[in-house]
């Protein structure tokens, strides 16, 4: 066992026992739960108020409470079995003890001793319990910790293994993986540097820039961090920015940029050479965005800020004249749970109906920068077909000079195959197959100026 791992006992024992670690979680946890806001930002809030709160402490906080976020439904599911009254309440100090036991982090024995007045037995054989439920979207809500509306549509696109693989997969902790900035270093050159600074890493295997980091460290207080030799970032938003492949000293658009993630692995694919346009309505990500520019050394990137329906006047320069518009549209983010498990409660089925409405009029404003020839990429974190293939088709039924660019088309067949869905036409990333977040990019190309209609 490492001293880590010793740490974790020790935090998990404490926090059984309702010390000042069990009042931290239970405290986020409640703040957390009012209105399910973004968790970073709680614990970012947190730990500068309790500034003498170590890094196994903060760890250990952390993953209790992202851990508990995920699997809420069944730690629930667990308590009423070990006895609890269904349908109540339960106890918030009860769920941090039914967390640490089905998680391994504290025995059923020890559990009994802080709480008597619950079978932790039944508690630690939930999971078993669960799996024996036949109705499958019922049992994946559960047992998976899924609102049954996102359970049951998992379940009618994909059917009831694909969607129990997907739904386990949403409910484990999120990698840590950054991108080389390949204008001061190459991914090996950076897992050399991280070494000297005692962060173990090694090369991704999908994306050309991918770093995965082993070692669990304050990665953004690295020298070769601030050095800007490398961005966190989802080796699947990676791929979303090589499948935009820019052609050398060209006009592009980053129509939805956000604080710049894509934007920045765009400037790198160019080597700082043509121009960006990164777009936003967010004008603290705008700046966000330029002071991460600065730190990376791109120098080819404007930031736009968007006010309106419209094209703003510093766009209307490129319309119809960028190669590539790179659309990541604002979307239900459900290829993001293992990274916002916050956003699952959040969520409303409703979104699922306002929000394709949305991403077509941001794809249809995005098209008319789109120059002959040149490329839409339409791109989400989410993993449902009402925001991803129906917006697309819609696209497609509206332009009759647009056509679909297959991934294989941009890169080798070989390398695409493993990468897209099962018609070839458009990427799909799933965190069970691929171990990144979930995401789905379709490319649009108009046609030439020239090319018969």
């Amino acid at each position: 066992m490492t001293e880590a791992d010793k740490a974790q006992g020790r935090l998990a024992a404490e926090a059984a026992g309702g010390g000042p670690i069990a009042r931290l979680v239970l405290d986020l946890w409640q703040r957390t739960r009012i209105d399910w806001g973004f968790v970073t930002d709680r614990l970012a809030d947190a730990f500068r108020r309790e500034r003498r709160i170590g890094s196994a402490e903060r760890r250990f906080a952390s993953e209790t409470l992202y851990g508990m976020i995920r699997h809420l439904r069944r730690l629930d599911e667990a308590l009423t079995a070990g006895g609890l009254r269904p349908g109540g309440p339960a106890p918030d100090r009860e769920r941090l003890i039914a967390y640490l036991v089905l998680e391994g982090g504290l025995e059923p024995r020890d559990a009994a001793r802080h709480a008597p007045r619950i079978d932790w037995q039944k508690v630690a054989g939930i999971d078993r319990q669960l799996e024996r439920i036949k109705d499958p979207a019922r049992r994946i809500a559960r047992l998976r910790s899924l609102p049954d509306w996102l359970a049951e549509r998992l379940v009618a696109e994909r059917g009831a293994d694909e969607a129990d693989r997907l739904a386990a997969a949403l409910g484990e902790r999120a990698p840590m993986t950054v991108r080389a900035n390949s204008l001061r270093n190459t991914p090996a050159e950076l897992v050399a540097e991280l070494a000297a600074e005692g962060i173990t890493a090694h090369p991704g295997q999908l994306a050309a820039a991918a770093v995965h980091i082993d070692t669990r460290s304050n990665l953004f207080a690295t020298a070769a961090f601030k050095a800007g030799r490398f961005e966190a970032q989802d080796e699947g938003s990676q791929l979303i920015a090589e499948l935009v492949a820019p052609p050398p000293r060209s006009r592009v658009v980053d129509y939805c940029a956000g604080a710049g993630g894509k934007t920045l692995a765009l400037a790198a694919q160019m080597a700082s050479a043509g121009r960006i346009a990164a777009c936003d309505v967010d004008r603290r990500k705008l700046a966000e965005l330029k002071k991460r520019a600065r730190r990376a050394g791109a120098s080819n990137i404007e930031s736009i800020e968007l006010d309106g329906d419209g094209l703003p006047p510093a766009l209307r320069s490129l319309e119809r004249g960028a190669a590539r518009v790179l659309v990541d549209a604002p979307c239900s983010g459900i290829g993001a749970l293992r990274r916002n498990p916050e956003a699952r409660w959040r969520l409303d089925p409703a979104d699922l109906q306002r929000m394709p409405e949305l991403q077509l009029a941001i794809a249809r404003r995005a098209l008319d920068l789109v120059a002959p020839g040149g490329r839409l990429v339409y791109a989400t974190c989410t993993l449902l077909r009402a925001e991803n293939q129906a917006v697309v088709e819609r696209l497609l039924a509206e332009n009759a000079d647009l056509s679909i660019v297959a991934p294989k088309e941009i890169w080798s067949a070989a390398r695409a195959a493993p990468l897209t869905d099962a018609t070839g036409a458009f990427m799909e990333l799933l965190p069970h197959r691929h171990g990144t977040d979930g995401f789905f990019a379709a490319v649009l190309r108009r046609r030439p100026a020239d090319a018969p209609s």
